[in-house]
């Protein structure tokens, strides 16, 4: 099928999953970027969903939050039509591997569901509506895992490396990425798709790794590690995959799939290790620290690194994830700023520096979860 280049001089975004993790630091880049844009962040507000996330953006007066589902047709419709929106940035998903295993079908209702009704409702008024075909773009955010996993010796995923998704939740997210691109090449409707590494950085829930391990050793907790610990993932600073977002809204070519990496390998005990180091030295040069958080290990004297527990390993973990983002670099110039080491500092003092944040999107529904999650080796308790 033909590419067709639809000039959007005046981008105007529906921006889902807009309170989550990378959903929200995107808001913040683009705003930054573009303050006199207009901006529709639309998020059902799950569990990961927070509204503190979008703190500041409402002075931008193109901004407006939405509390919705990406399922409810009609509201999808009328904030498209009401504000003229010509650009979907779509980060609606439930993306947690753990979660998918024990509840796959809010995966699938989300993730598979959800998209198609938001590519039915973009044909639907960019396409067929009135006015014919109308400049725009539905750009759609994907993950590595939808490739499967790595040998020690294999090369990095490329964007035509075979789809062979392991678990539910990169099942899903492969569905919703053929569904993209089917509406792509079926109907004509202007698409892209990135495939990201592992983001870490600010607003990061803390059932994932870094702030996971990070919160637990504020608390003077066990650090859960699957299994040998020696799984390896390509890890890309949360504002820098925004940023190779921005370059494909701007520059990206019509039906492309473009992997964002942040060509750093780290196995997850090395991570560990690595934040450990950096909290305990932290603690030590900065007695403020100690008085913000008196149970933590160093209050307690104790290394972080002597905190770690080995649990029994997730059902089919894949080994090893590692993306080759040649493409994006030579087309689009894009390059990932923040370094592993630097990254990992940021956030952790993000961390330190924002309790009142984390402290309130750990409720007693998020403890429960992580209680069954590791009570199974009894090393984790919430």
């Amino acid at each position: 099928m033909s590419v067709t280049v639809d000039p959007i001089i005046d981008k105007r975004l529906l921006v889902t999953g807009a309170a989550g993790f990378i959903g929200a630091n995107f808001c913040h880049h683009w705003l930054r970027k573009h303050p006199r844009t207009t901006l529709v962040a639309l998020d059902a507000l799950t569990y990961a969903g927070n509204r503190h996330n979008l703190e500041g953006l409402e002075q931008h007066a193109g901004f407006r939050f939405v509390q919705g589902d990406i399922n409810d047709a009609p509201l999808v419709e009328r904030l498209m039509t009401d504000h003229h929106l010509n650009v979907v940035v779509h980060f609606a998903a439930e993306s947690h591997v753990d979660r998918s295993i024990h509840d796959p079908d809010a995966f699938i209702q989300t993730n598979i569901i959800g998209t198609h009704n938001l590519l039915r409702v973009a044909k639907n008024l960019w396409l067929d509506g009135p006015q014919g075909r109308i400049p725009h773009r539905f750009h759609h955010i994907s993950t590595d895992e939808v490739y499967g996993t790595l040998g020690p010796q294999d090369p990095p995923f490329r964007e035509a490396t075979p789809y062979a998704p392991n678990s539910p939740y990169a099942a899903s997210k492969a569905g919703a990425d053929h569904l993209v691109r089917a509406y792509q090449h079926t109907y004509g409707l202007s698409t892209t798709t990135s495939n990201c590494s592992n983001n870490y950085g600010p607003y990061h829930f803390p059932e994932k790794l870094i702030p996971l391990i990070i919160v637990n050793i504020l608390h003077n907790k066990p650090l859960p590690l699957y299994g040998d610990g020696r799984q390896i993932r390509d890890w890309l600073y949360v504002e820098d995959h925004c940023r190779g977002i921005a370059a494909i809204l701007e520059q990206g070519r019509e039906g492309e799939s473009y992997n964002i990496g942040g060509c750093n390998e780290w196995a997850n005990i090395d991570i560990v290790l690595l934040i450990g180091q950096i909290m305990d030295e932290l603690f030590a040069s900065d007695p403020r620290w100690l008085q913000a958080y008196p149970h933590s290990a160093a209050a307690q004297g104790r290394k972080s690194a002597d905190l770690i527990q080995h649990v029994r390993d997730r059902p089919g973990h894949d080994r090893r994830y590692a993306i080759d983002a040649t493409k994006i670099t030579r087309e689009l110039g894009f390059q990932p700023a923040v370094d592993f080491p630097t990254g990992i500092r940021q956030t952790i003092l993000w961390y330190l520096e924002h309790p009142k944040w984390w402290r309130a999107v750990m409720d007693g529904s998020y403890c429960q979860w992580l209680e069954r999650q590791y009570e199974g080796d009894g090393h984790y308790r919430a």
